[in-house]
């Protein structure tokens, strides 16, 4: 063999060897090195000191009673602490002490109780706060045949009847019969005999004497004129009908002496001689 043909060969070897050495290299897994730096962060907490205030635990509205389930111990922050507030540090006897006060300004559930919302059960404003405004109480005499078996209890609703004799007036062929007709309907109650609110125990159904309704202005006069034609009894009404600004439909027309929708004639009393209503002047 030629000396030219032995050196091509060696050349050629050698170029293959580098070539399968750079084969190999690529093909081994690369190794990539990351350095991370964590930086600790630091969070300072600030202890804050708190104390323990009475708050209401569900929402309480205007004229509800407040028990004792309704009130718990919470954790407030005290430099929010203002006066007013019920520390348990400064009067731990509050549960017991507001249970049964009448609430003045709604509460709402996580809310402190404050003096000036509430009403002390016997203190004097019991049952204004009970009142919504722009409304009236008036007191009608009532027995176990007048008020539902003595089972209609404070803040229920009822319709509010009238039962009175209709006195005979020949010339107008209309004989003397007892009558009954709605005069107010949907009307809250407040009271029973000042029994303001259920007791601890759960409801218990109380017949008493007098029924305390909240009622409108012109509509207090209604019953006032009621009560001296005749017998006023309570309906009690379905608890789905208990819904604020239901129609009441006040017969308020009886206070202007007018006759009743079916012809019968009504006698009020005027300068205490008896008159059919719609007869001589107002």
């Amino acid at each position: 063999m030629s000396p030219m043909r032995i050196i091509i060969l060696l050349v050629a070897l050698v170029a293959a060897g580098g070539a399968a050495f750079l084969v190999i290299q690529l093909s081994k897994p690369q190794v990539v090195t990351e350095t991370v730096t964590n930086e600790k962060l630091l969070v300072q907490q600030q202890e804050v000191s708190e104390v323990q205030v009475l708050t209401v635990a569900r929402d309480i509205v205007v004229g509800e009673t407040i028990k004792a389930d309704d009130l718990l111990w919470s954790p407030w922050p005290k430099s929010n602490v203002v006066e007013g507030f019920y520390v348990e540090t400064t009067v731990p006897a509050s549960i017991e002490t507001l249970t049964g006060a009448v609430v003045k300004t709604a509460l709402y559930k996580g809310e402190p109780v404050m003096p000036q919302k509430i009403v002390m059960k016997g203190e004097q404003g019991l049952l204004s706060a009970m009142l919504n405004p722009e409304m009236r109480a008036v007191s009608v005499e009532i027995s176990a045949e007048s008020a539902s078996g003595g089972f209609i209890l404070p803040n229920d609703r009822v319709d509010l009847i009238l039962t009175y004799e209709q006195k005979a007036q020949p010339e107008r062929g209309i004989s003397e019969r007892t009558l009954a007709r709605t005069i107010i309907k949907n009307v809250r109650v407040l009271a029973i005999d000042q029994n303001f609110a259920n007791t601890e125990e759960g409801e218990v159904a109380r017949i008493g004497n007098t029924a305390t309704l909240e009622v409108k202005p012109e509509e207090a006069e209604l019953v006032a004129m009621a009560q001296r034609l005749g017998e006023v009894s309570l309906a009690l009404r379905p608890l789905d009908q208990f819904v604020s600004g239901t129609s009441r439909d006040p017969r308020t027309d009886l206070l202007d002496g007018e006759v009743d929708a079916n012809g019968a004639g009504i006698t009020i009393i005027r300068n205490g001689q008896p008159s059919p209503a719609g007869v001589g002047g107002n």
